[in-house]
């Protein structure tokens, strides 16, 4: 199925070139490895070379380049599309965008994971109001 068709809902409501560099990746790797989890991984893993989930949606990045430490080792743990790899400071502008409490006190990990709940919990919401 193309890309186009199973454009998951956080890249929908992202920037245009989000979703082309999301459903090009995604395309290219059926074709190498069949449709599947393996497929939408390796899109994903595209996407975060660029972008970074802010909420509900994607943004893109102000420097490209891997988004963890996942994103680089091969392993498949990844930060969910938060940019570990960016500056405390970063995350936490991200991290007030998105209301989080307590920021001011947390170490960069714990930043990063309150980021990943604060998304996740953007995006439940996002998908129960469509």
């Amino acid at each position: 199925m193309p890309a186009s068709e199973e454009l998951p809902s956080t890249l929908q409501r992202s920037p245009k070139h989000a979703q082309a560099l999301w459903s090009a990746a995604h395309d290219s790797a059926v074709k190498t490895y069949g449709e599947g989890e393996r497929a939408h991984r390796t899109a994903f893993s595209a996407l975060k070379n660029e972008y970074e989930k802010i909420g509900d949606h994607w943004e893109e990045k102000a420097e490209r380049g891997p988004s963890d430490a996942g994103a680089s080792d091969g392993s498949g743990r990844t930060e969910e599309g938060v940019d570990a790899n960016a500056s405390k400071a970063h995350l936490l502008e991200v991290a007030k965008r998105l209301e989080i409490s307590g920021r001011s006190s947390m170490s960069k990990d714990e930043l990063v994971d309150a980021i990943k709940k604060a998304n996740a919990r953007e995006t439940r919401h996002a998908r129960e109001r469509s």
